[in-house]
């Protein structure tokens, strides 16, 4: 069944065309995402489908009934409304009552809770309501009487998201969600989606993301839009297959154009008798024959400055911001050639860290010492200033004109842009024009025409395209300085750190050797091994040990001792004491009064416990009421 058609659109800016005649279609089921370079058209092509822009001709259509969730980058949230405002303006009913029942908890008013109760216990939205605790839990979404203009952009975008994953559309269109999100988030979010029963259409950068989520892919390539049935790793190799046999078209062209270039030499200049249809064959073959296949296979051997032997050493490092402590009484003196991944949740001190051993930031306590020669590079998250009437090779140019690679070459700053995607008529096009993802590169390039040996790359995978992430990993591949990467690109991780700092919060850091994949490994095998422990801790139920059976019929030999008496005319108040504690328990949870997803999650536990204390029991007393007769 097709939720979503898009028939023959087309849309262009002044005098850029990004697509004509462009068609698409979304069924039930399909888990699609759009990839392709920066600029290419994806988010506008999100934007048309979401309804916030129109296209210049064609037409979008959604099945009727179907109904449709649009995630942008810039999620647009009224400044004046709370957080919780914000995520339920609707008219689901469930969602209203759930509102209704939170604002009377908030604000104390017994009678409001007991109706707002009772109406959510008739809807059934307690699994509701619970479920979007966990939501919010899990986007790191605390405050929610917060006012929206008070949120940061990364901040706005989660709850923009949190919003949308409880809207249960039957089409969610989701425009780079994992954007400003921790890399455990990002992992929860795929989860969710994967098991979620909703068709998806998304653009991401993060290829494991395509790999474990999406089941179609459309390319968005030179306004032409390829469609492949399968994930990530399945559209890797298909469209190497593509591009190897348009290569094989290309190169009959070509051969073909030779002979045909051949012919029309050969022809009088004046003799007006020449075969039109063959002359106007070969402008087509010539056009088809210059078509460019496949991506630029220029190599850098990426050079910097030389380092000394002392690089950076932290000695003791403590940092707080107010009562919050950020590091606490950190040690590590930086080797030659360390790639060392960061990771941890967002707040947690990871940005701290990196300015920290820029200098930006003074440690609180202790002592960080860095070498003579060391030049440190440093990428940040935050968008810097570019001269926008300056021509692009200028800005690059202001910095250094050419970089000596590691095998002692000199490359001009224009063959460096080439390497970066920026073709010859864009270097020469002022800063205003670049889009925002080619103005974040520009910036990275500022940064390695300095030929750093110490680089600090923080979150630099979040405005960049594939094919820009392929380019960089290969470039930072061949550096041979010590690299510190932030980023919640697992694959981006994988490929360049070999060991990891994380970052636990109240200032622990662990220094784990092994890349992102390994981490994540070692962390889940030791979290089923405490579940399993904590299983059969659980099991562990003190009783007091049963009679030695035996066969002896003897009526003096079958009553009671005085403990065994004792412990019979007890059993039934424990029973009742504890059969009363899990009543109370679930009534709790079946009227809302518990409203926190973990503390009902651990009020669910007693109540298993509690279960196998009253089964436990009961089954002691019969078998001393079996004594007793």
């Amino acid at each position: 069944m097709n939720l979503l058609s898009v028939d023959s659109v087309s849309k262009a800016f002044t005098e850029k065309v990004l697509f004509e005649n462009l068609t698409l279609g979304i069924s039930q089921g399909d888990k699609a995402a759009i990839v392709g370079i920066n600029g290419c058209g994806k988010s506008t092509l999100l934007k048309m489908i979401g309804g916030e822009i129109a296209p210049d001709s064609g037409n979008v259509s959604i099945r009727k009934g179907t109904s449709i969730g649009y995630l942008s980058q810039q999620p647009n949230l009224s400044e004046d409304l709370t957080v919780w405002q914000a995520m339920f303006e609707t008219e689901n009913p469930v969602l209203l009552a759930i509102q209704r029942y939170e604002k009377a908890l908030l604000h104390d008013q017994a009678d409001e809770v007991a109706e707002a109760a009772a109406q959510m216990e008739q809807l059934g939205a307690w699994e509701t309501e619970s479920k979007i605790h966990q939501t919010l839990g899990k986007l790191g979404i605390q405050d929610t009487e917060k006012l929206i203009r008070h949120l940061s952009g990364g901040q706005r975008k989660r709850v923009a998201l949190a919003k949308l994953l409880l809207s249960k559309a039957d089409l969610i269109v989701l425009d780079e969600p994992t954007n400003h999100l921790d890399l455990e988030t990002i992992e929860w979010l795929e989860n969710l989606l994967n098991t979620e029963n909703q068709s998806l259409l998304l653009v991401t950068h993060d290829r494991y993301f395509l790999d474990r989520v999406v089941n179609v892919i459309f390319e968005l390539e030179n306004g032409i839009l390829y469609r492949y049935n399968g994930n990530y790793a399945y559209y890797l190799e298909k469209k190497q297959e593509r591009m190897e046999t348009k290569q094989a078209e290309v190169e009959k062209a070509r051969n073909l154009m030779r002979r045909e270039y051949e012919w029309i030499k050969k022809q009088p200049k004046a003799r007006g008798t020449k075969a039109k249809y063959r002359v106007d064959a070969f402008e087509e073959i010539k056009e088809k024959a210059n078509q460019k296949v496949g991506e630029s296979q220029l190599a850098i051997n990426v050079g910097m400055v030389r380092g000394g032997t002392k690089i950076i050493e932290l000695q003791n490092i403590s940092k707080n911001f107010g009562n919050q402590v950020l590091l606490h009484k950190f040690d590590y003196v930086f080797k030659r050639q360390d790639r060392i991944g960061v990771v941890g949740k967002n707040g947690v001190g990871k940005s701290t860290f990196l300015n920290l051993l820029t200098g930006e930031l003074a440690p609180d306590k202790g002592n960080i010492s860095r070498g003579d020669n060391t030049l440190i590079g440093y990428y940040t998250q935050q968008e810097n200033s570019l001269p926008l009437d300056k021509k692009v090779i200028d800005v690059v140019k202001d910095v250094a004109e050419f970089i000596t690679t590691g095998t002692g070459e000199t490359i001009s700053a224009s063959v460096l842009l080439t390497h970066f995607e920026f073709p010859p008529a864009t270097q020469y096009q002022p800063v205003a024009k670049l889009s925002g993802g080619e103005k974040r590169r520009l910036q990275l390039l500022q940064v390695l025409i300095k030929n750093p040996n110490f680089l600090i790359l923080d979150e630099p995978t979040n405005d960049f395209d594939i094919k820009t992430l392929n380019i960089l990993e290969d470039y930072l591949l061949g550096f041979k300085g010590v690299l510190v990467l932030v980023s919640h690109d697992r694959y981006f991780m994988d490929r360049l750190v070999d060991h990891i700092f994380v970052f636990e919060g109240n200032g622990v850091v662990n220094d784990f050797s092994g890349n992102y994949t390994d981490y994540r490994e070692a962390k889940a095998e030791k979290e089923a091994a405490q579940k399993e422990l904590e299983a059969k801790e659980s099991k562990k139920i003190v009783a007091p040990p049963l009679p030695s059976p035996t066969k002896n019929t003897d009526k003096s030999k079958t009553k009671l001792s005085f403990k065994e008496k004792f412990e019979y005319e007890n059993l039934e108040q424990e029973i009742a004491k504890l059969e009363a504690e899990k009543q109370v328990i679930t009534e709790k949870i079946s009227l809302g009064s518990i409203s926190n997803y973990l503390e009902i999650q651990e009020q669910s536990k007693r109540i298993e416990q509690l279960t196998a204390l009253i089964d436990e029991k009961s089954m002691r007393w019969l078998e001393l009421a079996e004594l007793v007769g």
